[in-house]
């Protein structure tokens, strides 16, 4: 499903959560939605998910927009880091009432996640761990096989097995089937090599949208004499420097080998760090 982001504002009194953001988004990938608190991306996903109108612009999912249209919500699979069911429902009613609405809805891939997590149908949803109400998340998630699948921080309470373990499957079953899948997370070290494509927010503005691979291969960090690195930096496009002791590196956007053939160390960036030096106050 194509997904187009036209212009998007949102404003809550003084407040700009997204300002003029705009970018399409046109094949089932892993895309990683990036940025630090505040920086807009829940309320981008609850508009691309039809919760919320934008104040200015449109998303439009197959040239629709998705507020108020079951045919896409039906589509479109939203889970947030708390508060996705109601407190009184129990676990298999909470599981039957999603069942009902995704008709993509995959009851196998359920009954093997609810032994996965050793999930207690008949709990109520206020009883449930955090953990546990994190695994519901992720069952529902993964079971709709919505077209469009959306996780939010989906895994508080996890510890790191449980974690991993909802990685190796969530990589399964999008080898099994494409969907388009965005997935947002303060734990970029451990999700970022399932990324195809990284979009990164920085006080409600797009501040990046790269294939992670590209990423992977272009931004990079040199160090040397200052001299050297400056003579070296100065026709490249550079995300940060800093200097100490007669010393300097750079964050570099560009062709690695070149500093390489320069006589300067260099070594490629993770994408959380990269995402650190794009979101700093002073050179977002």
């Amino acid at each position: 499903m194509k997904i187009e982001v036209k212009n998007v504002s949102k404003n809550y009194k003084e407040t700009k959560a997204l300002d003029d953001v705009s970018f399409t988004l046109s094949e089932p990938k892993i895309y990683g939605l990036l940025g630090r608190n505040g920086a807009g991306k829940t309320t981008f996903m609850e508009i691309l998910s039809g919760h919320i109108l934008a104040s200015e612009g449109e998303i439009l999912i197959d040239g629709e927009n998705p507020f108020d249209n079951q045919r896409l919500t039906e589509s479109i699979c939203l889970i947030k880091e708390g508060d996705n069911f109601k407190k009184d429902l129990k676990v298999k009613n909470v599981l039957r009432i999603y069942a009902y609405f995704y008709p993509t809805w995959d009851q196998k891939l359920a009954d093997e996640l609810i032994r996965e997590y050793n999930l207690n149908l008949n709990a109520k949803v206020k009883t449930l761990s955090k953990g546990m109400a994190s695994a519901l998340g992720i069952i529902v998630g993964l079971a709709s096989k919505a077209p469009i699948t959306i996780f939010d921080e989906p895994y508080i309470g996890l510890d790191a097995a449980a974690r991993k373990k909802f990685y190796d499957i969530l990589l399964e079953e999008y080898e099994a089937e494409k969907r388009t899948i965005i997935f947002s997370t303060h734990l970029i070290d451990e999700v970022s090599l399932m990324f195809e494509e990284v979009l990164i927010l920085q006080d409600g503005k797009l501040v990046l949208k790269e294939e992670a691979e590209v990423l992977r291969d272009n931004a990079y960090g040199v160090s040397g004499p200052v001299q050297d690195v400056e003579g070296f930096i100065k026709d490249k496009e550079v995300i940060q420097s800093k200097q100490f002791a007669g010393m300097m590196t750079a964050y570099v956007y560009g062709n690695i080998d070149q500093a390489k053939s320069a006589g300067l160390s260099a070594e490629g960036i993770p994408i959380q760090e990269l995402m650190i030096y794009l979101t700093e106050k002073k050179g977002a």
